[in-house]
Order: C-alpha cells, then structure tokens, then sequence
C-alpha cells in the first residue's frame, strides 16, 4: 500500500489574516456542508483583535489554503491561575485530511504557545466524533480533569 500523506515539511503555516475570512468559511462550509459565515466574522475578528497574540494559523500546501485553526489564550478563567489556550476551531480540507496539515498546524500552534508561556491547550469535541477524537489522541491530547456542564434553556 503506497503511502500519500504529505510530509509536514510539505504544508507552509502562516499567521491567519483578515483576508482568510471567505477561505476559511468556504472550506469549513466542504467539511459541513452549510456556510457559517456570521460565526467566523465574529470569531476571526476576535482572534485577530487579541492584543497582538498570534495564535491563529493558516495552512496551504502550494500556496492552496487547504487549513486553519482558531485558538485564543484566556488568563485566570474558570478559576485557573495560569494561562491556558483554547482550540476553538481546527478545519482541514476533506481533499487533504490524513495528511500532516493537521499535525503541521498544531505543532506551529504549541511551539507559539510555549513562547508566550502557555504551556496548556485545550479543546472540545463531540464524544461520537471518532475521526477527531482519534486525531486529538495521536497527537498527544488526552481527557481533561475537567467536567464540561450544559444547561439547556
């Protein structure tokens, strides 16, 4: 059996931009079938608006944005006294899932992370989600000591 992923050297992160907005929602609306496009308005201008800290990546492969991530650094909430990351939102075009842009995004995300002196990221995931899941788990998450609470209203 050949083997087709790329190698992480392959997939080129950059700092997530403004321009990015149409990119980033055209390729979430391939992986879910429906454009969000008010959720990522409010989210990249969040994201891009903290004070100077970079964290949220793009990934492109031949100058293709084929992935991005969306991460936010919160201090002191929900009673932690330390920095923590959070991965808000992580897409990879369906054409190049399995392929290292995942890894290759995550990986700038932590080695930007331990330089701002965060040394934890955290995410939530859907527990039926199996392909994320499995993602998360190879490389390197493990469950939280934490219990996530809904109230539904």
């Amino acid at each position: 059996m050949q083997d087709t992923s790329l190698e992480t050297q392959a997939v080129t992160v950059r700092t997530l931009r403004p321009e990015d907005l149409e990119a980033v929602i055209r390729l979430d609306a391939k992986v879910f079938g429906k454009r969000r496009d008010e959720y990522f308005k409010i989210k990249l201008a969040q994201n891009l608006a903290e004070t100077g800290i970079k964290v949220s990546l793009a990934g492109e492969v031949d100058g293709l944005f084929v992935g991005f991530l969306l991460c936010r650094v919160m201090y002191g909430e929900f009673g932690s006294p330390e920095p923590v990351a959070f991965l808000d939102t992580l897409g990879v075009d369906p054409g190049f899932q399995r392929k290292g842009v995942g890894h290759a995004l995550l990986e700038q995300l932590q080695t930007n992370l331990r330089g701002l002196g965060v040394n934890t990221l955290r995410s939530e995931v859907a527990w039926d989600d199996l392909d994320l899941l499995a993602f998360f788990q190879r490389t390197g998450f493990k469950p939280a000591a934490r219990v996530c609470l809904d109230l539904e209203l």
